[in-house]
């Protein structure tokens, strides 16, 4: 027994021996003989520099920097090599850390998912129901759509999908109705049950304004009911006004569609999106509010629905969201595109204060606007229901509207002077899109129950006289003078009140 041990002494002791010797060999004889070597110079130095004289020495000196330069240069890139090294070795183990945290979290995902199946049989069966045949325990149909709205690139849109899947939209004509009628009850329903009181002219103009744009203006001073009007609009037609709270940071289109991530690989889609995208199911009239629109400028965040709506081609009013379609986008985007309902109308609120942008001329030429500048007066109005009605009769009247009721003659023949007079005097023309306009805004007023001349009165008001803003009014006061005695001349005393009154206002302040 001793033996052994005496053996296994020996070979531990011969094996560590030779280990030693082993890294002394690799590691340290290399370098066995740098010492010496190091007194080799030294001894090579001292032969020679005595002899080296001025030059020699300089040079001496020269090299002596360039060599040192040149081994920190090495020590310096050796670390940077290794810093470099460092952050990639990092950064490779914080993407495994981070693909680590997301498989973590898709497992938490789904067993969450299969607790919240488990709670669901057990409500069907304390219910004395029974999960439907041929699916597991929890694979119901509502939970697996929630499961496809989670994994779809489009939460909101398909979840709208889901939310009209099978639902029958249609709407049935109203018979007899007229334009005139659907003012007046529209009139009846905000006072009887919103206890909002509006004039006449002003459900008028609203109407006009529906069938000449898709952007409605509602300005003029707080509580004054603008806001009010699109939303008690909404609830007369059944279906609630969308309202939208234009922010101050909005400058362009992302702020109000939403935008690609593509970190997360999803839409960041906004609430006007969804709402816009619900506009594509419904037959009604829908209304999208932008709240206080010009908190920011229109014609940044806005821009591409005002040259789209400028297409004559209804088919061509496409937004752009995404460039391909994938499997489980929604339904109604095609190829990556919306197209913009013809039910849906874009109301703006507006206050004009020191908070808010100027509304630019590019935006009031393809919009109505309407201006609010009192409260309305309480009266006693018949108890009126809200209607259901299709946009298709909606348009239908419109259209019966443009066709009954043209624009006589004499009145184009007046207001064409009326726009030579407006060159001549203070340089500015109509334009060919306000007599468009003209065409369908004066007779559908006329169809609700306005008179053709009081209709040319809001749009020389709201269209032209709106762009004189812009002129040097303190030095056209006679001018201003003269256009009150032409409309008198054209038209009549009394017969453009609005115009009178704006053009009384501009001698007044200016």
């Amino acid at each position: 027994m001793s033996a052994y041990f005496e053996y296994l002494k020996e070979m531990v002791i011969r094996f560590f021996s030779d280990l030693g010797r082993f890294f002394n060999k690799v590691f340290a004889s290399p370098w066995a003989d740098v010492p010496g070597n190091f007194d080799s110079y030294g001894s090579i130095f001292g032969s020679y520099s005595p002899e080296f004289g001025f030059w020699g020495w300089f040079f001496w000196v020269l090299f002596l920097i360039l060599f040192i330069a040149l081994i920190a240069g090495i020590g310096f890139l050796i670390f940077i090599l290794i810093r470099k090294y460092v952050k990639f070795y990092k950064r490779e183990v914080d993407k495994d850390e981070l693909q680590s945290q997301v498989e973590r979290l898709n497992y938490e995902l789904y067993t969450a998912v299969q607790e919240k199946d488990k709670i669901l049989n057990l409500k069907v069966g304390y219910m004395g129901l029974k999960p439907e045949d041929g699916k597991q325990s929890g694979e119901n149909e509502e939970q697996q759509v929630d499961v496809d709205e989670l994994n779809s690139r489009f939460p909101k849109l398909v979840h709208v999908d889901k939310a009209y899947k099978g639902v029958d939209m249609t709407i049935p004509f109203k018979d007899g109705l007229s334009l005139e009628e659907l003012c007046n009850s529209l009139r009846n329903y905000a006072a009887s049950q919103e206890h909002l009181y509006y004039k006449i002219e002003t459900i008028r103009q609203l109407f006009a304004g529906i069938a000449t744009s898709k952007l409605i203006i509602l300005e003029g001073i707080s509580g004054t009911g603008k806001t009010s009007l699109a939303y008690v609009l909404g609830k007369f037609f059944n279906f609630d006004s969308a309202i939208i709270p234009v922010q101050p940071s909005w400058k362009d289109r992302s702020e109000l569609l939403g935008y690609y991530n593509e970190f997360t690989k999803k839409f960041n889609e906004s609430e006007f999106l969804k709402a816009l995208y619900v506009t594509t199911y419904r037959k009604d009239l829908d209304v999208i509010v932008l709240d206080e629109m010009n908190l920011a400028r229109i014609e940044y965040y806005f821009a591409e629905f005002l040259s789209i709506m400028e297409m004559r081609d209804t088919s061509d009013w496409l937004i752009d969201l995404i460039p391909s379609t994938q499997p489980g986008d929604p339904i109604n985007l095609k190829e990556g595109k919306l197209l913009i309902p013809q039910n849906v109308v874009f109301f703006g609120t507006a206050n004009n204060d020191d908070s808010t942008f100027t509304i630019s001329d590019k935006v009031y030429d393809r919009a109505i606007s309407l201006f609010f500048d009192d409260k309305g007066r309480p009266f006693d109005a018949e108890y009126q229901d809200p209607i259901n009605v299709p946009y298709n009769q909606l348009k239908a009247l419109f259209d019966d509207a443009i066709n009954q009721y043209p624009i006589s003659d004499a009145m184009l023949d007046k207001f064409n002077a009326l726009d030579n007079f407006v060159i001549k005097k203070f340089k500015l023309a109509f334009g060919n899109r306000i007599l468009k306009q003209l065409t369908t805004f004066i007779p559908v007023y006329v169809a609700c129950g306005g008179k053709e001349s009081d209709g040319f009165d809001f749009i020389f008001a709201n269209k032209i006289l709106k762009k004189f803003e812009s002129l040097n009014l303190a030095f056209l006061k006679d001018e201003l003078k003269e256009l009150n005695t032409q409309l008198d001349k054209l038209y009549g005393k009394n017969t453009f009140p609005m115009s009178h009154a704006t053009i009384d206002g501009f001698i007044k302040n200016y």
